[in-house]
C-alpha cells in the first residue's frame, strides 16, 4: 500500500526554517541537498528533517518553477508517496490522465530524486520506490533516527 513519507516546503531561509521546525517538535536534521552558493547546481538547496516517519524537506528552488508561481514562492510545494511498484503506479497515473511533469534523469547522482507529477489542482506529487532520508520503508513504522545519524 502506498505510504505518505514526504512533503517539501518551499523557503527563503532553508537554516532558519528547519531550526523552528527542529526546536518546535524536535525533528533532526537527516541530511541536506544543494549548494547554496551555486544556483546552477541542481533544483534546490536545502536541509531534510524527519521525526523517524516522514521526511520533510526544507529547500530553495533556485532555478525550476515546478508549480508555476515563481522562484519566489513559499509555502507547501508538494508531497511524496512511497510506492512498491513505480512501473504499476506510473502506469495508473498515466491512466488517470496525471501529467508527469519531472522524471528523474537516467544519468543523475542525485540519490533521493523522484518522479515528479501533477494531480487535481495543478497540486504537485512525486513517486518513489525509494524512501526519502530519514522517512520510514514501507515496512517500517519509525526508523531509529540516532542510529541512522550515528552510523554517519
Amino acid at each position: 500500500m502506498p505510504k505518505l513519507r514526504h512533503i517539501a516546503l518551499a523557503t527563503k531561509d532553508p537554516e532558519a526554517t528547519a531550526a523552528f521546525y527542529c526546536k518546535a517538535f524536535d525533528f533532526k536534521e537527516v541530511g541536506r541537498v544543494g549548494d547554496r552558493d551555486d544556483p546552477d547546481n541542481g533544483l534546490a538547496w536545502g536541509i531534510y528533517l524527519s521525526d523517524g516517519t516522514l521526511n520533510l524537506a526544507v529547500l530553495n528552488f533556485k532555478n525550476v518553477d515546478q508549480l508555476g508561481k515563481g522562484l519566489d514562492y513559499v509555502g507547501i510545494h508538494h508531497f511524496g508517496v512511497l510506492v512498491e511498484d513505480l512501473d504499476k503506479t506510473l502506469g495508473k497515473l498515466d491512466d488517470l490522465g496525471a501529467p508527469c511533469i519531472l522524471e528523474q534523469d537516467p544519468n543523475s547522482t542525485e540519490q533521493f530524486y523522484e518522479t515528479k507529477f501533477k494531480g487535481p489542482d495543478d497540486v504537485v506529487f512525486d513517486v518513489s520506490e525509494h524512501a526519502w532520508i530519514g522517512a520510514a520503508t514501507a515496512e517500517e513504522k519509525e526508523i531509529d533516527l540516532d542510529a541512522l545519524l550515528a552510523a554517519e
